[in-house]
């Protein structure tokens, strides 16, 4: 008798939160239904060697993964900026304003050799930002776009990234140019600023089609 084939897919069961079983892998080992019916029931302890969800005759085998790190701030922003309105943002927005990245001192071994590049990626968190929306109208145009091809605030995981030009360190202080974090921003990461990529090799989607609009 021919197996039927093995779905696999990964989803996330809120009714089923619990320590060791936040995200979930779930085997279908005999349909070809891809997700559960519904109603199902869940049948195993938590930390169980088997863990079942059933629905009628269908049992789908549960496997923890293992949970994501918590990331933890490396430092923080001074920046001029105490609101996210006096931000420069929309065409032409410049991006001059200049603060320090003050690196936790247990961390300033990291900093190695960082004095001989000229900028900066600068990975941090979105700390104050609003509720997720997966679409959002930017302020460089009038219509809506997805959250990924965006640079908006209110993102699955509240996570930005900043290039900065390097201007100076004194111990675990970082001066440098292009702030646009609001001051007291946690930052995440740091890592030297390497493109390979020609400029004209690059494409700039929506971008490129709201400034033809705008002539």
């Amino acid at each position: 008798m021919q197996r039927a084939n093995r779905a696999i897919a990964y989803v996330f069961i809120p009714a089923l939160r619990t320590p060791s079983l936040r995200a979930l892998l779930i085997r279908q080992e005999n349909t070809g239904i891809f997700l559960p019916p519904i109603p199902a029931k869940y049948v195993g302890m938590d930390g169980a060697p088997e863990q079942y969800l059933v629905a009628g005759s269908i049992r789908w085998k549960v496997e923890a993964l293992p949970l994501m790190f918590t990331p933890q701030p490396i430092g923080f922003v001074q920046s001029p900026y105490k609101d996210t309105a006096a931000i420069p943002r929309g065409p032409g927005a410049k991006h001059e304003a200049e603060g320090v990245l003050e690196i936790l001192c247990e961390l300033e071994p990291g900093l190695t050799d960082i004095e001989g590049f000229s900028h900066l990626f600068v990975i941090w968190e979105f700390d104050r930002a609003g509720e997720c929306e997966l679409l959002s109208t930017p302020p460089t145009d009038d219509r809506p776009h997805g959250v990924f091809t965006t640079r908006s605030p209110r993102r699955p995981n509240p996570i930005a990234l900043t290039v900065v030009e390097l201007l100076g360190r004194e111990g675990s202080s970082l001066l440098v140019r292009g702030v646009d974090m609001l001051d007291g921003t946690p930052i995440l990461d740091i890592k030297p600023y390497l493109s390979g990529i020609p400029a004209e090799k690059v494409r700039r989607g929506w971008m490129e089609e709201a400034e033809k609009r705008r002539g």
